[in-house]
């Protein structure tokens, strides 16, 4: 029982850290801190190091060539740092997972567990590393170019990224769960976390809420820009990146769950 609450402790002080180092808000300590020592108490050392290895890539990119992204500012709703609810979007299913396994522990369980941390760093990676391609990127449902840092775009660069940021956290679940996890059970983790992350761009480009600046005419997620209300151009209000990440997310852990179970 020390030990858990070492640990747990540890986990809060990281994620103070994460704040002081500005990669995450106030709320977003709450929210890393909460996510973090549930994940421990089901998943132990190993289920905390790989929502460790999400978060340590996932923050090296998002800090990576920082001022070639910059521009983001201005389309994206919400800054580099994490709140709550962004946490939540990424880690939230994982920590239902794990309440799930703490009382019904299962090898399908633990293979969604993956999975979702999974998807959660292919979108990651896809959103911060595709911003340096040199071309713009397009929309995968029209094929039309569009500005970099646009919801439901996709790139050559930001998709190769994706994927291998699904590898990532399947082989580290693999090597963390040493002897648990099957060649075909990494590949499927990868195939359906970047799976998570087409999806992920598929709802950003349809359902997500989205606008223009009436003064300088720039698409953004920003209700505001230029001092002034935006127009809203399509999606719906209430579906915000967010929620879209938290819906992807469990559309891939669902997925994987029945593709365990029809095998």
């Amino acid at each position: 029982m020390q030990i858990e609450l070492i640990i747990s402790l540890a986990i809060v002080v990281f994620s103070v850290l994460g704040w002081k180092e500005k990669l995450l808000s106030l709320s977003g300590v709450l929210g890393a801190s909460i996510v973090g020592i549930t994940i421990y108490m089901s998943f132990s050392l190993e289920g905390l190091i790989l929502l460790g290895l999400f978060f340590a890539t996932s923050s090296f990119w998002s800090v990576y060539k920082k001022r070639q992204k910059s521009f983001l500012k201005d389309k994206l709703e919400k800054g580099e740092q994490r709140d709550i609810y962004q946490v939540f979007a990424n880690g939230g299913i994982a920590s239902i997972l794990a309440i799930v396994y703490f009382f019904y522990p299962s090898q399908a369980i633990l293979i969604s567990f993956i999975t979702s941390l999974a998807a959660a760093n292919a979108d990651t990676w896809a959103s911060e590393i595709g911003t340096l391609s040199r071309a713009n990127p397009i929309l995968l449902h029209n094929g039309k170019r569009v500005a970099k840092g646009t919801s439901g775009a996709v790139s050559p660069l930001g998709t190769f990224a994706s994927y291998i940021g699904a590898l990532v956290i399947a082989l580290g679940g693999a090597i963390l769960w040493y002897g648990q996890l099957s060649l075909f059970q990494v590949i499927t983790i990868t195939t359906i976390g970047f799976w998570g992350s087409i999806i992920d761009t598929i709802l950003g480009a349809t359902i997500q809420v989205r606008y223009k600046c009436s003064i300088c005419s720039i698409q953004t997620e920003r209700k505001y820009h230029c001092e002034q209300l935006t127009i809203k151009t399509g999606g719906f209000v209430s579906v915000n990146n967010d929620a879209v990440n938290l819906l992807s997310n469990g559309i891939a852990c669902i997925t994987v769950l029945i593709f365990i179970y029809i095998q």
